[in-house]
This record gives structure tokens, sequence and C-alpha cells, in this order.
């Protein structure tokens, strides 16, 4: 029989909060974190709204207590900050000796610093000396040293998909029996690199972002990371820990339709959510909330509510997209939208797709507009979808016997 997967330790920071109870309280209160750009020097700084975390880099070296001399990114620097949080709510430095490894997602890696470095890149002799140090791996690293994880470590980069795909691998460690513990998600600064390559995109909405609303015009980008600590059975004993919750069923496709655009019949995303239904051994109807992918571009948002009416049928559960409030994460979305899924479950509530008004009208439902509470939530499924349609559904159970 296979290991069941439970979750044990959880950290994260976003423009929501510098920890999960800080998150929290921002969700409770249905406050948005999207605001305008404060700490990038771009010429979009006063015509975007972004999910930014409010800290400058000094101010993030010293709530990572990093010191300012070493060569860390931004990115990094919030992996970190949310790795730690995760490795301390799970316990793990008092309980050495179990096979533990870590899968960290990210796609703009350093490019935070690459920016600053451009210019000099092209015009100076020692230029080489900065691939070394902001490479894309390089935040994985960096958060795998501070840890003193020395055993499996790898980077994930699948785009949006990205931190999903690492808490399916840890998953997938555990049960082959790789691993015991898995410390598992992502992390992504926001950069002139990643605006820019948006805007040309053309994807990029000046007002709060409006999932699945007939007048949605894109995205608000965000920055963040999050991370879960993934135990199997036979570690539980060691550690006696209590879990928060179960992983109890994953599924990823990619359909390839188009380097950044989802098919229009969502093929992939229904591929995901029936794969991790499947692995499970659950129903369509098991599932009490989904937490979408919901970026608030057209494409997305009726690809995904196509897929999930033809999942779900006339039985839909309750649906809402969290991005209003962080901002897109990108490469963290997977992981920072785990933890807000898992949140559901301990809080009995169900998240607002804020700003949301008008139904698309191809669409046979709409998101939950007002925040739930005394929710019933036994399943949730968490989506996230990526560029080439690098499409994972995740499904968290509430935790039962042992």
């Amino acid at each position: 029989m296979s290991q069941r997967i439970f979750i044990t330790g959880t950290g994260i920071i976003s423009c929501l909060g510098n920890n999960l109870q800080e998150n929290l309280a921002s969700l409770l209160s249905t406050k948005s974190g999207l605001g305008k750009i404060h700490y990038i020097k771009t010429i979009l700084k006063d015509e975007l709204l972004v999910g930014e975390v409010p800290f400058d880099l000094d101010g993030l070296f010293d709530l990572a207590h990093i010191n300012p001399s070493d060569a860390y990114s931004r990115n990094a620097l919030l992996g970190i900050i949310a790795a730690k949080e995760a490795y301390d709510h799970a316990r793990v430095l008092e309980n050495p000796g179990i096979e533990t490894g870590l899968i960290s997602a990210t796609t703009v890696g350093g490019m935070d610093r690459c920016d600053l470095y451009y210019h000099d890149f092209l015009t100076n002799d020692s230029r080489n000396s900065y691939i070394d140090v902001y490479d894309c791996a390089d935040s994985t690293e960096k958060i795998a040293s501070i840890l003193k994880i020395k055993g499996f470590i790898t980077t994930i980069s699948t785009a949006c998909s990205s931190a999903a795909n690492a808490l399916m691998l840890g998953a997938r460690m555990i049960q082959t029996g790789h691993l015991d513990r898995v410390i598992a998600g992502g992390c992504e600064a926001l950069t002139k690199f990643h605006l820019n390559g948006f805007n040309a995109l053309k994807i990029l909405d000046k007002s709060p972002c409006k999932p699945f609303d007939r007048h949605r015009a894109g995205i608000n980008l965000g920055e963040g990371a999050a991370y879960l600590v993934l135990e199997s059975e036979s570690a539980l004993k060691k550690t006696g820990n209590q879990p928060i919750c179960e992983l109890a069923g994953w599924g990823n496709a990619c359909e390839a339709f188009h380097q950044t655009a989802s098919s229009p019949d969502g093929i992939g995303a229904l591929l995901a959510m029936k794969k991790a239904l499947d692995l499970c051994g659950m129903k369509p109807e098991s599932i009490d909330y989904i937490n979408a992918h919901g970026t608030g571009t057209d494409n997305n948002d009726l690809s995904e509510g196509r897929a999930i009416e033809t999942l779900f049928g006339s039985s839909i559960p309750k649906i809402s997209s969290t991005k209003p409030f962080t901002g897109h994460t990108t490469s963290a979305a997977g992981s920072i939208e785990a933890i807000l899924s898992i949140l559901c479950i301990q809080q009995r509530v169900i998240w607002p797709n804020l700003n949301f008004e008008v139904p698309i009208n191809e669409l046979h439902f709409s998101p939950v507009k007002t925040l739930i509470n005394n929710a019933n939530l036994n399943v949730v499924m968490s989506n996230s979808f990526g560029f080439g349609g690098n499409d994972t559904s995740l499904i968290f159970k509430k935790t039962s016997n042992i």
C-alpha cells in the first residue's frame, strides 16, 4: 500500500504578510495586498498594480537574519524566510536522521540582481563573475545551505505550475521510498524582466484583476514564497508531528497547445484535475471547494472554466481565485495557493473572488463573491496552470485517523 502524504509544516511570505498568521489575518479581513510599485525602478512604476512584499532588499536581509554583505537575491531571501518558517513549524531540526529533501520552484530566479548588473555585464571584463551567483537554481542552493539540507536538492521551473509540481514531485519521492520528508514549494520576486515580459504579452491589468468576470482585463503580478513540509506515515511516527492535512491527490498534464496560452477547451486543465481525482480514488462530487488558477485573462478563465464544467457537470463546487488578494505570483503560486487552500480546511472558510461582478457569457457558474464562514470542507482542490500548457492540480484532504 502506498504511503500517505501528510503536511506538517507551512511557511509563507507575500504582499498579505510576512508569515502564516499575517497572511491569514489579511485574508479573513478580505484585504487585498495589491498596490503601486515601490521597490523596482521601472517606467511602469505608476502604471501597474502589483502584489509587492513591502520591504526593500535591506529589509528582507533583516527579516531573513542574513548578513547584507553576502550575495543573496531578493528571490533567495523570500524563499529563505518562508522555508525557515515551514522548517520550524514542522520541527525538522528536532528530528534529525530522517531522509529529507528540498524541492524548490522558481523561474525568474535572481533576475532582480541581473537587472541591476545588465549594462555592466555588457561592458566590463569581469562580467562572468555574475553568472555563478544569480542563476535560476541559486535560491534553492541558498535555502538548502541555511536549512543544512544536504541530500536530494533540485529546482523546478515549469512557469506558473512550478511550485505545484515541486509538491507533486516531493509526494512522489516519498511514495517511491526515495525520501521520508520533503520541504517543497517555490519563491518568486518581482523584477523589471518579469514586468516587461508580461507587459509585452499585453495581459497585465492596470486595475485590480477580476478573475472569471466578463470584463476581466488581465493579470496583476505578485511576488512571494511558500513552502510546505511533507512527511510519510513512517516519518510521522518518528517526529510525532500533528498533521495539518493530507496531500491526497495530484495530477499533471502538458497539453503543449501554445507557448503562453491554454487550449480553448481546457483539455490540459481537465486532464490534470481528472488525474488528481483518479490517483486518490475520488469522484468529482468529493471536492468541496476549488482554489482556481483564475488569472483574470480572457484565455485562462474561459479555458479553466470550460474544463471545470466538463469535469463537474451541473454539480460544480464552490470556486474562487485568490489572485486578487496576492497578485499572480507565477512560479510560487502553486505553493502559496496550496497554503491558502489548506487554511480553508483549517479555518472552515472559503475565500471570496474579489472584484467579481458579471459572469462570463460562455460559462454557467459564478465564483464565490463574499467570505464564507463555517464552511464544511473536507476536500479542496488547488489548480496551477503554466505556460506551454503545463497544468497541475493538487487535492488536500482533512486529516482522518492515521
